[in-house]
């Protein structure tokens, strides 16, 4: 066995040399160390982070950075889509959709699905296999949807936001998904939720900066006048069609306290506490229609 050697003296501990180069040593260390833990929690996978994919799609590339890069990623992230008999383009528009909800969480999709009522775009999140798997599927086009269906999955986008996503890349058509071979389409959530969006414009806090009646619209129209929620048979032009500003000068509503009610076959009822700029609050009800587009607002009334 060796024997322990001497400490040199140009290594002696109690020389003020030797003790400085040793504080560097140490502090050289402790940083290091610090690195470490840094890297290994920013890779911990924390709930809500974007996956790896989407931050790298949003790098900026230097300068010698090919501008091929993102063409690239958007490739990487399209999914397979069937055939749309007649209606070229609409296999691209729900690739985006497909993409969206393939790498979205269920908060991120809610954003980008707005237009539709909160429970409804996270039920798609839960059939995310289900929905990808039917969309490879060819389509089944007709004048007022695209739908798709796959083993008790059915997905059904209203045609008009497909030929808008056509034209507008940026848009995403988010589409009403059944299962078990019940008909898709809008349902008590999603009237409300169109009270809702009526609501928030009119208080100032529009759920989308685009969210307007000229772009989106919630009223129903005037024409055809065939507006009868009570069977009467003898319909009309739907009132708020021709004062769609009934309800100006509103300051808050509770969103927490709507409720529903169906009337009728296509008609139901929505209830909401709504404040005015006197600060006084009453429930107003707004009659709606359900279209192929989904539910219009008729009629407001105390």
């Amino acid at each position: 066995m060796e024997r322990a050697r001497p400490i040199p003296r140009e290594h002696d501990p109690k020389d003020p040399r030797t003790r400085r180069a040793l504080l560097a040593v140490t502090t050289g260390l402790a940083l290091t160390s610090a690195v470490l833990l840094t890297g290994c929690d920013s890779v911990s996978g924390i709930p809500g982070d974007e996956p790896p994919h989407a931050s790298a799609k949003t790098t900026t590339p230097s300068a010698a950075t090919p501008t091929t890069t993102t063409a690239v990623s958007a490739q990487a992230f399209s999914v397979p889509v069937g055939e749309v008999p007649g209606l070229p383009g609409a296999a691209d528009v729900v690739s985006r959709f497909g993409a969206a909800l393939d790498r979205s969480t269920p908060a991120q999709l809610q954003s980008k699905c707005w237009m539709m009522a909160p429970g409804n775009v996270s039920d798609m999140s839960t059939d995310k296999k289900a929905i990808l798997t039917a969309i490879t599927q060819s389509a089944t086009v007709t004048k007022s949807s695209v739908t798709w269906q796959n083993a008790g999955t059915t997905i059904s986008f209203d045609r008009a936001a497909i030929e808008s996503g056509i034209k507008n890349s940026n848009q995403t058509a988010c589409p009403w998904v059944a299962q078990d071979g019940a008909e898709p389409g809008p349902n008590e959530a999603d009237a409300r939720h169109t009270v809702r969006r009526y609501l928030a414009r009119f208080v100032g806090t529009p759920l989308d900066p685009a969210d307007k009646e000229g772009t989106y619209p919630l009223v129903c129209k005037a024409s055809p006048a065939n507006w009868d929620p009570t069977g009467s048979g003898s319909p009309t032009s739907a009132p708020l069609a021709n004062n769609p500003g009934r309800l100006t000068g509103i300051t808050k509503f509770a969103d927490q306290e709507i409720r529903s009610e169906r009337l009728r076959a296509g008609y139901l009822t929505v209830e909401v506490p709504v404040t005015n700029s006197s600060g006084v609050t009453q429930t107003r009800t707004f009659t709606l229609n359900e279209g192929a587009e989904g539910y219009c607002i008729g009629d407001v009334s105390a």
